[in-house]
């Protein structure tokens, strides 16, 4: 398995992934490209602190500042971590891609309850090329069952 694929498995919940389109990356040019490609960029799986300090370097923000703006704002992103679904669309795509997409997972926690009782959870944060953040969180393996389900706007948060 690759690295991302591990990641989205829940099973590097010490690393996080990081999203960033040819686009964004040509503009800024501070993080090499050193990810996996996929169709609109890359996706690189580091260690924590290590991909925070890529993150910050990348698009200019502290990682944990975004994500806290982002939680604001709920959309769907990919399950892949490499898109998403600006909440702000209104069906214009064109303004509406997504820039860039910080994700991390949490170890299934009974005690938390609610998603995290069902398994382990990944918190994906994206920013749109207009400017909105939004965020995005789903249990591994019930990826159709749990978060914001693809044209969706409302998080499906309980796992019967």
């Amino acid at each position: 398995m690759s690295q991302l694929e591990d990641f989205l498995a829940g099973e590097r919940h010490e690393d996080v992934a990081l999203f960033l389109t040819d686009e964004y990356l040509d503009s800024q040019g501070k993080l090499p490209k050193m990810g996996e490609t996929v169709d609109s960029g890359y996706v690189l799986v580091v260690p924590g602190d290590d991909g925070r300090r890529a993150f910050a370097a990348g698009t200019g923000m502290d990682a944990m500042e975004f994500a806290r703006g982002a939680m604001d704002q709920r959309g769907h992103i990919s399950r892949t971590v490499d898109g998403g679904e600006c909440p702000a669309a209104d069906g214009d795509d064109e303004d509406h891609a997504v820039e860039f997409i910080f994700a991390f997972s949490e170890a299934q926690n009974e005690e938390v309850g609610g998603l995290y009782a069902h398994g382990d959870v990944i918190h994906a944060y994206a920013h749109c090329a207009c400017g909105e953040s939004y965020s995005d969180k789903w249990v591994v393996g019930e990826e159709t069952e749990t978060g914001v389900q693809p044209g969706g706007a409302e998080p499906v948060e309980d796992v019967e």
